[in-house]
C-alpha cells in the first residue's frame, strides 16, 4: 500500500511539473519579453491592463480563447489539429529527466542526455506537420525552413553536449550535476557553452534565427493558418515551453544545475533558468534577423567545424591526461573563445565586403 501511495504521489508530481512548467512559461515569458524589450529599446511595454500591465497575459489568454478557431477547407484536418499537440510533446517529456534537487528527478535515466536530444526532435516534427497540413505556401516554406534550420543546428548542439558527457564520463544528468561540485563547466568549457547558446537559439527559432516564422517574408510561417488557442499553443506553450527546457538543460550542463553557493535547492536551478531565458529575450531585442543563406552557411561553415575541433581537442586531452584533464581543457577553451571574439568581427566584415564587391562587379 505504501508503495502504491508513493507511486501515485510521484506520478501526480510528474504530471503537474510536466504540464505546469510550459503553462507558466507561456504566461510569464511573453509578458517579460514585452516589458524587457520595451525597456531595452527605450519605449513603453504593456502598462494599461492591471498594475504595471501584470494582467496583460490574462487579457491575451481571454482574447485567444474567444477567437474563432478556423480550419482551412483544403488542409489535412487531422494533421492540422494534431501538429500543435505533437510539438507540445517536447517540453512535457523532456523535463522528466532534469534533476531538480539532490533527491528528486522525475525519471532518473542513465542516458538522460540522449533522452533530452531525442525528445527535442518532436518539436521540428510538429512544426513540419503544421506547415504541410495547412495547405498554404507560406506555411509550407516555414515548415521546410524549420526542418533545414533545426537539423543543421542540432548537429553542433549535440557535439557540445557530447563534450560535457566526455568531461563527466556519463550520460546521466544527475552525474553531470554531481561532477560540478567544485567547478561549473561554463568555466571549463566556455567555448562549448557559447556554441550551445548559439545553436540553442536556432533550435528555438528565436531571434536572430526566427526564419521559420519570419513575418516580413512568410506572413507568419508555419503558424499562418492557425488562430485562437491553436496559435496560443504554438506561440506560448511550444515556443516558450521549449525555451524553458533548453534553459533548464543549459543550466544543468554548464551552470551546476541545482547547486548554488549556499547549498543545493530547486531555487538555484530556477534562477539559472531565468538567467538563460533573459539571454533569449536579450537576443530578441538586440540582433536583426539573418538571411536564410547566412543562417545555413554559419551552421555548416563555422559552427559545425569549430565544434568538431573543440570535440577532438577535448577528447585528445582527456586521453593524454586522464587524471588531470580539466585545467588544459579549460585553458584551450578560454584561449579559443578569446581568439574567436577578436577575429570573428574583422573576418566577417572582410567576407561581406568581398561578397558585395563581387556582386557589384557582376
Amino acid at each position: 500500500m505504501n508503495w502504491n501511495l508513493s507511486f501515485f504521489e510521484h506520478l501526480i508530481a510528474a504530471v503537474v511539473i510536466g504540464l505546469a512548467a510550459p503553462a507558466l512559461s507561456a504566461i510569464v515569458f511573453p509578458f517579460a519579453v514585452r516589458r524587457l524589450s520595451g525597456f531595452m529599446s527605450d519605449r513603453l511595454g504593456p502598462n494599461r491592463v492591471g498594475p504595471a500591465g501584470f494582467l496583460q497575459p490574462m487579457a491575451d489568454f481571454i482574447k485567444l480563447l474567444l477567437k474563432e478557431d478556423i480550419t482551412p477547407s483544403r488542409s489535412d484536418r487531422l494533421l492540422f489539429m494534431l501538429a500543435p499537440a505533437i510539438a507540445f510533446v517536447t517540453p512535457v517529456i523532456a523535463i522528466s529527466v532534469i534533476p531538480f534537487s539532490p533527491g528528486y528527478t522525475i525519471a532518473s535515466l542513465n542516458v538522460g542526455l540522449v533522452f533530452v536530444v531525442a525528445a527535442g526532435s518532436f518539436a521540428v516534427l510538429g512544426i513540419l506537420l503544421a506547415g504541410w497540413a495547412s495547405h498554404n505556401k507560406y506555411s509550407l516554406l516555414g515548415g521546410l525552413r524549420s526542418v533545414a534550420q533545426m537539423i543543421s543546428y542540432e548537429i553542433p548542439l549535440i557535439f557540445n553536449i557530447i563534450i560535457v558527457a566526455m568531461l563527466v564520463g556519463s550520460l546521466s544528468l544527475n552525474d553531470v550535476v554531481g561532477a560540478q561540485g567544485k567547478v561549473w563547466y561554463i568555466a571549463v568549457q566556455p567555448l562549448a557553452f557559447l556554441f550551445f547558446i548559439i545553436a540553442g537559439m536556432a533550435e528555438l527559432n528565436r531571434t536572430p534565427f526566427d526564419l521559420p516564422e519570419a513575418e516580413s517574408e512568410l506572413v507568419g510561417g508555419y503558424m499562418t493558418e492557425y488562430g485562437g488557442m491553436r496559435f496560443g499553443f504554438f506561440y506560448g506553450l511550444v515556443e516558450w515551453g521549449n525555451a524553458t527546457i533548453w534553459s533548464l538543460t543549459g543550466a544543468t550542463l554548464f551552470l551546476g544545475g541545482w547547486r548554488g553557493p549556499f547549498g543545493g535547492s530547486p531555487g538555484w536551478l530556477i534562477l539559472k533558468m531565468l538567467v538563460l531565458v533573459f539571454v533569449v529575450i536579450w537576443f530578441f531585442a538586440t540582433f536583426p534577423r539573418l538571411q536564410i543563406d547566412q543562417l545555413m552557411g554559419f551552421a555548416w561553415k563555422v559552427l559545425i567545424p569549430l565544434s568538431l575541433v573543440n570535440l577532438g581537442v577535448t577528447g585528445g586531452l582527456i586521453i593524454l591526461l586522464p587524471d588531470n584533464f580539466l585545467p588544459p581543457v579549460a585553458a584551450f577553451s578560454w584561449v579559443s573563445v578569446i581568439v574567436l571574439v577578436l577575429l570573428f568581427p574583422p573576418v566577417q566584415r572582410k567576407l561581406l565586403l568581398r561578397k558585395r564587391l563581387g556582386k557589384a562587379a557582376a
